[in-house]
C-alpha cells in the first residue's frame, strides 16, 4: 500500500527539525523542561528559592541561626494546541513523493513557527518588568528625526534596565521588526561593528549584535493597534522565560473520497515567564 512508506514518526520528527530551524521568538526562551511535557493538560511545577542574606562575620563570634529560606513555585502549562492536515495526490507521489513530502513538511513547520512566535511575543510582552518608555509609559517615536529616539540608544536604555537588576550581560537578546533593523542600520554604531570575520553567519534572524544584545528579526514582534503601530520590541536573556512544545498524534491515512495519502498531526505547546526581571521591551512606533 502507498501509505506504507508514510510513516508518521519520520515525517513527525522532521516537522519538528524544520520547525526548531523556523523559529525566532523560541529560541529565545529555555527549554529547561521539555522532556517533563507529555500531552496537552500536562504540567510541570518549577520551584524557586529566594535569595540567600549576606551577614558579617566577626571573629570568634556567634552566628545567627540558619535562616529559613523562602520558596515560591509557578506552574507551566501546555495551553496552546493546533493542528494540521494535508494529502499527497497519488498521481504526484508517484512522480516526486520524497520531494513534495520535504517541501510539506518545511512549510508545516514555517506556518506553525509562525504562529508559536506570535504567541510567545505576548507572553513575553506581559511578563517583562523593566521597560524603556517615554513618560507615564507613553509610546516612544523611535528614528532619525528631530526630537525622535534613536533606535541605538533605546538598546542601550534596555540594557541598563537589565543591568540594574543584576541580569547578566552574557547572552542578551533582543527581537526587533523591520523597520527597527532598519534604523539601525542608519547608525554606525551598529553597521561598524567589528569585521566580516567575526560577525557571524545570518541565521534565524540573526543580524548581528547592537548596545551588547544580539540582534533577530522577526515580523511577529507584539504590537498594539495592529502592524505598523506600536511595538514591544523586546530584550531580555534565555533564562527569564521557558517554552515546551511537541507533535502529538501524528496520523498517516488514507483519505475515503480522493486518491492521496495524508498526513495529520497536533502540535501542543506553552509557554512561562519565570523571571520577568529579566526581560525589558521596548515601546516604540517608527518614525522618519
Amino acid at each position: 500500500m502507498a501509505i506504507d512508506n508514510f510513516i508518521p514518526q519520520i515525517w513527525s520528527d522532521r516537522i519538528l527539525k524544520n520547525l526548531n530551524a523556523a523559529h525566532v521568538f523560541a529560541d529565545r526562551l529555555n527549554r529547561d523542561y521539555e522532556g517533563e511535557i507529555r500531552a496537552h493538560g500536562d504540567s510541570v511545577r518549577i520551584n524557586s528559592i529566594g535569595r540567600v542574606t549576606i551577614r558579617d562575620y566577626v571573629k570568634n563570634g556567634t552566628i545567627l541561626v540558619p535562616e529559613t529560606l523562602q520558596g515560591s513555585d509557578m506552574v507551566l502549562e501546555i495551553t496552546q494546541q493546533k493542528y494540521f492536515n494535508f494529502e499527497i495526490d497519488d498521481i504526484d507521489r508517484w512522480q516526486q513523493k520524497p520531494k513534495l513530502m520535504d517541501a510539506a513538511t518545511r512549510e508545516t513547520a514555517w506556518s506553525m513557527a509562525d504562529e508559536v512566535d506570535r504567541y510567545l511575543a505576548g507572553v513575553l510582552q506581559a511578563g517583562s518588568t523593566n521597560n524603556v518608555t517615554g513618560a507615564a509609559g507613553a509610546v516612544l517615536t523611535i528614528g532619525t528625526g528631530a526630537g525622535e529616539s534613536s533606535a541605538y540608544v533605546t538598546l542601550v536604555d534596555a540594557g541598563v534596565a537589565l543591568s540594574e537588576q543584576n541580569v547578566p550581560t552574557q547572552g542578551r537578546w533582543a527581537v526587533v521588526p523591520p523597520w527597527f533593523e532598519g534604523m539601525l542600520l542608519k547608525d554606525d554604531r551598529f553597521v561598524s561593528y567589528g569585521t566580516v570575520a567575526n560577525r557571524e553567519d545570518l541565521k534565524n534572524g540573526h543580524i548581528g549584535r547592537a548596545a551588547g544584545f544580539d540582534i533577530y528579526v522577526s515580523n511577529n514582534v507584539s504590537s498594539l493597534g495592529g502592524l505598523g503601530v506600536n511595538y514591544y520590541i523586546q530584550t531580555g536573556v534565555n533564562e527569564a522565560a521557558t517554552y515546551a512544545e511537541q507533535i502529538d498524534d501524528t496520523e498517516a491515512f488514507r483519505p475515503e473520497d480522493t486518491f492521496s495519502d495524508a498526513l495529520k498531526g497536533l502540535h501542543l505547546y506553552g509557554a512561562k515567564v519565570t523571571r520577568p526581571y529579566a526581560l525589558a521591551y521596548i515601546y516604540g512606533a517608527e518614525g522618519a
